[in-house]
C-alpha cells in the first residue's frame, strides 16, 4: 500500500495503516498552522474575539495533545523499527535522518513552549502579544521537517519495516491514544 493515496478519504486512515495516519496527522499540523497563522493579523484587526479565541483553542488541544503524541508515536516507535530493520547493515545515514527529526521535535517543543502562552490568552478571549515572527518560524520549521519525513523518512519505512512490525506499530499507536486494542 502506498502511503500517499491521492483522493483517499480520512476515514480510510486508521491505526491499521500506521505510516499512513502519520501522514494524514501532518495534514492536521498543516491546518493548524494554517490557523496559526491567521491568528496575528485577525488579532490585529479585531483583538481577542470569539473567532480567535476559538482558534486558539482548536490549536492548543492540537499541539498540547496530537502533536505529543505523533512525536512519540514516531520516536518511541517508528524510529526504533526502522533502525531495527536494518540491523547488520551500515545504518549511519538513518541513524542522522531519525536524530535530525528527533532534534526537531526538541525545537518545538521550545517554540511551542513561547507560543502557547500567548495562545491561552487569547483562547480566553484576553488580549495576548501572538509573536507573528515566532508562529511563522514554528511554521517553517513543522513545513521543513514533514516535508523531509514524507520523502525520506515515510517510504523508506514503508520499504523496510515488515507487515507484522508495521502492525504492532499500529497497536502502540492505539494505545498511546487510550484506544482499546
Amino acid at each position: 500500500m502506498s502511503i500517499f493515496l491521492p483522493g483517499a478519504e480520512a476515514a480510510a486512515v486508521g491505526f491499521d495503516t500506521p505510516l499512513a495516519m502519520l501522514a494524514e496527522c501532518h495534514r492536521r499540523v498543516e491546518d493548524q498552522c494554517a490557523t496559526l497563522q491567521r491568528l496575528p493579523p485577525h488579532l490585529a484587526a479585531h483583538g481577542p474575539d470569539r473567532a480567535a479565541a476559538e482558534a486558539a483553542t482548536a490549536v492548543l488541544r492540537y499541539f498540547d495533545l496530537a502533536g505529543p503524541k505523533h512525536h512519540a508515536d514516531e520516536e518511541a516507535d517508528l524510529f526504533p523499527a526502522l533502525l531495527e530493520s536494518m540491523a547488520g547493515s551500515d545504518a549511519v545515514c538513518l541513524r542522522e535522518l531519525t536524530d535530525g527529526l528527533k532534534a526537531d521535535h526538541r525545537r518545538f517543543e521550545q517554540q511551542w513552549t513561547r507560543l502557547r502562552a500567548a495562545l491561552t490568552e487569547i483562547a480566553a478571549g484576553r488580549s495576548a502579544a501572538l509573536d507573528a515572527t515566532a508562529v511563522e518560524a514554528f511554521c517553517a520549521l513543522y513545513e521543513r521537517h514533514i516535508a523531509r519525513e514524507e520523502t525520506e523518512l515515510l517510504p523508506m519505512a514503508e520499504r523496510l519495516i515488515d507487515p507484522a512490525v508495521l502492525a504492532e506499530i499500529g497497536l502502540a499507536m492505539r494505545r498511546r491514544r487510550g484506544e482499546a486494542v
